[in-house]
């Protein structure tokens, strides 16, 4: 009877042992699934941002083509014209100060007070030589 029990037992160990290999073999089967379902979606999202990064690239080689065919801009003008200058010296010889005289004109305070000190040392001159 100790043979036959012994003989059971082994029986048992090398059931069990077969029944734990098959189910690590099925765990193993399924996480290799999981993986490459994973893997999958991940290829496709590389392959999704490798066709943006590329329409990109086209895009701004296109900008780049674009930019160098344009025309630079005009350079801008300069802020006084005699009729500015004209509405700016008799604004200052109301009284305005240079503030609201370049608002109103809508140039810089900075060339009002040029116009200014020009027209100062030009009328000084002209005085001096008379």
């Amino acid at each position: 009877m100790p043979v036959v029990a012994t003989l059971g037992l082994v029986a048992a160990g090398i059931l069990l042992c077969l029944v734990l290999f098959l189910f690590a073999k099925v765990e193993i089967w399924r996480l290799s699934r999981r993986t490459e379902s994973g893997q999958q979606r991940m290829q496709a999202c590389l392959d999704e941002l490798r066709q943006s990064l590329e329409e990109m690239r086209v895009a701004l080689r296109d900008l780049e083509e674009r930019t160098g065919v344009l025309v630079p801009p005009t350079p801008p003008r300069s802020g006084l014209n005699l009729t500015t200058r004209a509405q700016a010296l008799r604004m200052l010889r109301r009284g305005e100060t240079t503030e609201r005289i370049a608002a109103a004109l809508h140039v810089p305070e900075s060339e009002v007070r040029l116009l200014i000190k020009v027209h100062q040392l030009t009328s000084a001159q002209g005085q001096a030589e008379t």
